[in-house]
C-alpha cells in the first residue's frame, strides 16, 4: 500500500449549486494498514542489517515509533513479522525475474537479461545470512517449517509458469514438466547465491548458462510439434 492522498469529499449544497470540500480522513482500518506497511519496513532493515536473533520487536517498535502493542495487534510475533520481510524480499526478486524475462522478444534475450539480473542481485551476503538464519529457526517451530514450506512450493510454481510463458511466447514447444525445471533452477540460484555471499568473485553467470543449455536441450520450435 502505497502512501494515502485523502480523497476530497464534495457535497452540493441545496441552495446556488455551492460546492464544497473537505479532506477525507483516513478510516481505522487505512490507518492499520499503514501502521503495519511501515512496521515491515523498518524491520526489514533491522533483521538485513543486525539478523534475526538481534532484533527484538522492542526494538523494531522504537525505531518505527509505535508501542510493542502496535506490533502486536499486527503481527502474532517475531516469526510472523519475519515472514512477512521475508515475503516482501521474495516478491522484489521474483518481481526482477518477471522483469527480466520481459524486456526481450527472443529466448536467448530473455536469458541474457535475466543473467545480468542475477549478477546484480543473487548473493546479497546480508539477505543470504537472514535467509538462513531463519530457516533455522523451523527447527524448533513447525509454524516456521509449515510457511516456508509453502512459500517455497509457491516461489516453485510461479516460476514454472514463466518458464512456460517464456518458453511459449518464443514460439518454442515445452518438452519437460515445467515444475522440475523449475525446481532444478531455482535450486542452482540458490545455491550460487549462497556461494556468491561468501564469494563476490564467484562467477553467477553459470545460472543463466545452465539455464540456456536446458531450455534448448527440452524445446522445439514449435511448428515442428508433431500432433
Amino acid at each position: 500500500m502505497g502512501r494515502l492522498r485523502p480523497e476530497r469529499i464534495v457535497t452540493e449544497a441545496s441552495r446556488g449549486g455551492i460546492v464544497s470540500a473537505r479532506p477525507s480522513r483516513p478510516s481505522r482500518a487505512e490507518r492499520q494498514a499503514q501502521t503495519r506497511e511501515k512496521l515491515v519496513a523498518v524491520a526489514r532493515d533491522m533483521f538485513i542489517a543486525d539478523g534475526y536473533n538481534a532484533t527484538s520487536l522492542d526494538k523494531v517498535a522504537e525505531a518505527a515509533g509505535f508501542s510493542k502493542g502496535a506490533v502486536y495487534s499486527n503481527f502474532s510475533g517475531k516469526e510472523e513479522l519475519c515472514m512477512e520481510v521475508l515475503d516482501a524480499i521474495h516478491a522484489d526478486l521474483l518481481q526482477g525475474v518477471v522483469d527480466a524475462f520481459t524486456t526481450e522478444t527472443d529466448l536467448d534475450g530473455r536469458i541474457d537479461a535475466f543473467t545480468r539480473w542475477a549478477r546484480t542481485e543473487l548473493g546479497d551476503p546480508q539477505m543470504t545470512a537472514l535467509e538462513a538464519e531463519f530457516s533455522a529457526v523451523a527447527r524448533q517451530s513447525t509454524y516456521v517449517a509449515d510457511q516456508l514450506r509453502n512459500r517455497h512450493r509457491a516461489i516453485t510454481a510461479e516460476i514454472s509458469r514463466l518458464l512456460r510463458n517464456v518458453v511459449e511466447e518464443a514460439g518454442y514447444e515445452i518438452g519437460f514438466e515445467p515444475d522440475k525445471a523449475a525446481i532444478a533452477l531455482l535450486s542452482l540460484g540458490i545455491g550460487v547465491g549462497a556461494m556468491r555471499s561468501l564469494d563476490a568473485r564467484l562467477d553467477v553467470d553459470i545460472v543463466g548458462e545452465t539455464m540456456r543449455t536446458l531450455l534448448r536441450g527440452v524445446t522445439r520450435p514449435a511448428t515442428a510439434a508433431v500432433s
